[in-house]
């Protein structure tokens, strides 16, 4: 009876693993979603603001003359 109890015990650990597991996969790859979604709205941004700057505004500039 005692061997019933531990196998019963062992799968249910094995499966609150698993779940956590596959919990922890999907909560990283929606973090990466949202970051791809963040790198593409300030790439967008940062390509708007310099289309709206006056020529030549925007861009590096060397100073080392």
């Amino acid at each position: 009876m005692s061997d019933t109890v531990s196998l019963a015990q062992s799968i249910v650990t094995m499966q609150a693993a698993s779940t956590q597991q596959a919990l922890s996969v999907e909560m990283l790859r929606q973090n990466a979603q949202a970051e791809q979604a963040l790198v593409a709205m300030l790439q967008q941004s940062a390509e708007q603001t310099q289309a709206a700057l006056p020529a030549g505004q925007g861009t590096l500039v060397d100073l080392t003359v």
